[in-house]
Parts: C-alpha cells; structure tokens; sequence
C-alpha cells in the first residue's frame, strides 16, 4: 500500500482544523474564530483501503498550531511545535486564508518554508468569501515564489474542492506499512480530546483575551459500566478572569460544562458525568516548567 506524511501548516485562523475534519468527516480537532485555537500537533489518519485498485493507501495528516508572533514562551512553544512536524513528512500543505489580504505574516511562513527540502502545495482557503479576481491575484502571487508544485482554491466549510486536493495529495504518498488501524481517525487519547471540547467550549463562551490564559487538565476520567465521570480543571491567569468564567450565579461555568458534556457524549459513547472546578494560575504562559507539563513543549 502506498502511506504517508502531511504537514498542515499556516497562520491561525486559516482553517486547518476545520479542513481536516472535513476530510476525515468526523471532528478531532477544534475550531473557533478565536486566533490560536490549536495549541498542540493534532494527529488525524485517513484511510482507504479501496485505493490504488485495492492496494489500499494511509495519510497521516499533523496539523499544527497556527504559526505567529509570539508574545509569551507559550506561542514560542506553539511555533516550535509547527516547525518541527515539517521535519520528516512527505509533504507539507500550506492553508492560506483568502478572505484576508497577504500579509508580513504570511511572508514569515514562506520564508520559513524556503528550509524545507520536501514537495509543497497550498490549498487557498475559504474561496465562498472570494471574488474570482481576488482569488487570481493570491493564486499568482504565491506562484512567483516558486515554492509550490500546486495550488487549489477550496472551502473547508463547505467542502468545495478538497476532493481534488485529496486527489493531489495521495500522490506525493510513497509505498510504505499501514501505520495504524484501518478504524482509527486519531492516536490523540481521549483524555486529550475531552479536555480540547472544554477549551473549545471556553472559546465560545468566553471573549477577547481571556480565552487565551486558559488551559484545562482533567484531574480523573473514571468509566463506569453505564457511565463516564470526568473531574476537570479550567486554570486562569487572574482572578478577574476566574470570575468571568464562572459568570453570575455560576450560569456561564454551567453554560460551558452542558454545551462540553453533550458534545462528550458523543465522543466517548456514553452518559457523561461533567465536574469544572476554576482555578488561578498566573503566569503560566511564561513558565518553562507548565508549558513542558501541558505537553506544549518537548522535554
């Protein structure tokens, strides 16, 4: 069989997440309008075992958090994360959003792309919001970089051309093992999973800057025959946000745990028991020893 590699890489907010899982027609990675939505390297596996006449074929898509101007250690980690999944894949597909004019931004990404040595193709997002000469005038521009063997224009919300760019992709996958079960759309454990559709949850309900201290560590995920019961921590930098998160009456707090134990039992199968406790954690984005504890950075 023919396996693979690829590396999704772009700005924040150029529809990574949204884009995979559109393609594996099943949602593993969170989305939101908020920038910086992807904090850690999601793993979704696409299999076809009808491919290539039966010989079957295995893409494994890392897609990465959204590459930008760090303020803190934490967007050093997040970039960190991005740049290293280019090491070692077969091919490296870049999301660009259409809707937004090019900018010193995305400049940053291709010049970073210019050190890689593996095929790249771009994939122009969110082409609904496009005006046919606007989506010429971006195809042309990142083509006289010269860095792309292809480009496609595609709504991953709508699904509009990412069939062909599926097509596209499966070419640049070399003969290689099946790298994991047929069934399996993630490797992401669903610890790891659970505490995303909190956080995703939090992105919704919360606004502006608040969203951005926040991480959730899930304390206890016990699963009982009829029912699962998970304890979680939503951990913020001030206590004016502790305050915002829980809401008057504890009404938003409860807001975020309903929307998250629905969306939790749709996941894992089976009722959900949902405990959120909010805790004060300052600073945490500027301390080494909590980012490498949050999985963010390599120990």
């Amino acid at each position: 069989m023919k396996s693979g590699f690829i590396g999704i890489a772009g700005r924040p907010n150029v529809g990574k997440s949204t884009f995979l899982n559109r393609i594996l027609g099943e949602k593993i990675a969170i989305t939101s309008a908020k920038p910086q939505t992807t904090r850690n390297r999601i793993t979704g596996i696409y299999t076809d075992l009808e491919a290539d006449g039966g010989e079957g074929l295995q893409m494994v898509f890392l897609d990465t958090p959204g590459i930008h101007k760090s303020r803190n250690k934490l967007g050093d980690a997040i970039n960190e994360t991005a740049v290293n999944t280019f090491k070692g894949v077969d091919v490296i597909l870049l999301i660009a959003d259409g809707s937004r004019e090019f900018s010193n931004g995305d400049k940053y990404i291709l010049d970073m792309l210019k050190e890689t040595d593996v095929p790249r193709i771009l994939a122009i997002n969110k082409m609904d919001l496009m005006k046919p000469e606007e989506y010429l005038n971006l195809y042309n521009k990142y083509m006289e970089t010269g860095l792309f063997q292809d480009v496609y224009g595609v709504s991953a919300l709508k699904g509009t051309g990412v069939k062909e760019l599926l097509e596209c992709l499966k070419g640049f996958m070399p003969e290689g093992p099946m790298f994991f079960p047929e069934d399996m759309v993630t490797n992401d454990p669903e610890r790891f999973l659970v505490s995303e559709i909190i956080r995703e949850k939090l992105l919704t309900y919360l606004d502006d800057e608040v969203p951005h201290g926040v991480f959730v560590e899930i304390e206890s995920f016990k699963e009982e025959k009829d029912i699962t019961d998970i304890s979680a921590v939503i951990y913020c930098e001030k206590k004016s946000h502790k305050s915002i998160i829980i809401g008057k009456g504890g009404r938003k707090l409860k807001g975020v745990g309903k929307s998250a134990r629905l969306e939790i039992q749709d996941l894992l199968g089976t009722k959900v028991y949902l405990q959120l406790w909010v805790k004060v954690r300052e600073n945490w984005r500027d301390s080494d020893r909590m980012i490498r504890s949050l999985g963010y950075k390599d120990e």
